[in-house]
């Protein structure tokens, strides 16, 4: 996998500010009416990401999961911090081979699922080298 398909979760985030901490140039000496009433911008990293420590941005390369609406180029929020459970989307490393499936797991059996006809399920041994990268959270597409 190549690193520029990564992308940090450097920013800070504006929680800290509120729409009156913002200073007002004004010439006259008196604010506008409609400045009381004045609304910041959405921030999307505020709505989309609840850990940002653990959180990264990750771009879909492939058509393994077209049967939940993710397709090649989408860009997956991925959160480290959620335990996976059955029927969540997550990012998986199996055999060095780094995969999104679908996360089922039964009592004494795990496997990965594709969201296409076209593939098969993953069933993991437990001499396959697994790791799970994290739970998908948020799918971004581009129209």
């Amino acid at each position: 996998m190549e690193v520029e398909k990564f992308f940090s979760a450097g920013y800070s985030g504006s929680r800290q500010f509120r729409q009156l901490d913002v200073p007002t140039a004004n010439a006259t000496g008196f604010g506008a009416a409609a400045d009381d009433y004045m609304e910041r911008g959405i921030d999307l990293n505020e709505q989309l990401i609840r850990n940002k420590p653990a959180t990264y941005f990750m771009r879909v390369t492939g058509n393994s999961m077209t049967g939940a609406c993710i397709h090649d180029g989408d860009i997956v929020i991925v959160d480290r911090s959620i335990k996976p459970v059955n029927g969540k989307i997550v990012i998986a490393v199996v055999d060095g081979e780094m995969l999104i499936r679908r996360y089922e797991k039964t009592i004494n059996h795990l496997r990965l699922v594709p969201e296409t006809a076209r593939l098969s399920p993953i069933d993991a041994s437990e001499f396959s080298d697994l790791t799970i990268w994290g739970v998908v959270t948020y799918v971004i597409k581009h129209l």
